[in-house]
């Protein structure tokens, strides 16, 4: 009954600290201790065993009060634990996503990298056309530069002969100056001599022009003969100014005739080639005629003419005769 009572006692005590399993569990454990004890032992011993079970119980409730407190810790530190474990559960999850984001982008990484590894291969093959290439070129530009070389040394023979063709146009054209000059003399000799020429060739042409005149105008100017300028002098000197006189005087060929029925006269410059000179000044002598009341016609006669020395002459009213025919007015 004591051993009832004391177990009873224990569990009760402790209960609370060690809660209602443990309690009673202690409580059996030291209820057969004493029992043991109270079978086994004297008086005693019995006082020794409760003496020591006294001081052994106060270091158990020291030793309870202890657990008891480390419990309250360790409840509290498991609280704490619970709620690190809940943030470590939410850093978990979070790390999980974060971790499946991260997947995601190694992912995309790999093929990312696949297609750069692909560049790469690409770059590389390039690479090596770029290489042959290069080596092509440098092939070529070695062709090049002794190409360069060779134009080089042509060039320098070039120079060397564009000196002495320099020198030599030097002495060429010291020659054409001295060609030149010589030409500038011949030039003046030949116009002299081709002035001359014409001057004889037109000396000969107005005497056989004066001697034929009949036979070369004979139907334009019927019974035409030739006359001297001085034989129209007591009729055109008191119509004319002196100067315009001596002008007359001048003229190559005065003839007389019929024209259509109407008795004319005709004055004429003859000339081997006829120039504008010659047509103005038929049309001037004839001009003199006329204003001392005698009807003339001015002529020019010549071996040539010019198309526009002979458009002049039809604008003047003046005849053109050439190598044997009479132009139509």
């Amino acid at each position: 009954m004591v051993a009832l009572m004391n177990t009873l006692m224990i569990y009760e005590q402790f209960r609370a600290v060690l809660g209602e399993e443990g309690a009673k569990g202690f409580a059996q454990t030291l209820g057969t201790m004493f029992e043991e004890a109270k079978n086994a032992a004297t008086k005693e011993d019995m006082r020794i065993l409760r003496e020591s079970a006294s001081t052994d119980f106060s270091r158990l409730e020291a030793a309870m009060t202890n657990l008891a407190q480390a419990q309250a810790r360790t409840d509290a530190e498991i609280k704490e634990l619970a709620q690190a474990q809940g943030r470590t559960e939410a850093q978990v999850k979070e790390l999980t996503q974060a971790q499946a984001r991260t997947d995601s982008e190694v992912k995309k990484l790999v093929q990312a990298q696949g297609r750069t590894e692909a560049q790469v291969k690409e770059l590389a093959e390039a690479q090596g056309r770029t290489e042959a290439q290069v080596n092509e070129l440098a092939k070529a530009q070695a062709r090049t530069e002794a190409q360069v070389k060779e134009l080089a040394q042509a060039q320098g023979r070039t120079e060397a002969r564009v000196e002495e063709l320099a020198q030599a146009q030097g002495r060429t054209e010291s020659r054409v100056e001295e060609l030149a000059g010589t030409m500038t003399s011949f030039s003046t000799i030949l116009n002299q001599l081709v002035i001359r020429s014409d001057r004889h060739e037109g000396s000969l042409l107005e005497l056989r022009f004066r001697d034929r005149l009949p036979a070369y105008l004979g139907r334009f100017l019927r019974k035409g003969r030739v006359i001297q300028a001085s034989d129209l002098l007591d009729q055109i000197e008191p119509k004319l100014a002196e100067a315009a006189v001596d002008d007359f005087l001048r003229t190559d060929v005065v003839a007389t005739g019929m024209v259509e029925g109407h008795p004319t006269y005709l004055v004429g410059e003859v000339s081997y080639t006829v120039d504008a000179d010659d047509v103005m000044r038929a049309a001037r002598r004839a001009a003199c005629l006329v204003k001392a009341g005698l009807p003339t016609i001015p002529l020019v006669a010549c071996e040539k003419i010019s198309p526009q020395t002979t458009a002049y002459a039809r604008q003047e009213g003046v005849r053109v005769w050439v190598d044997g025919s009479l132009l139509d007015a």
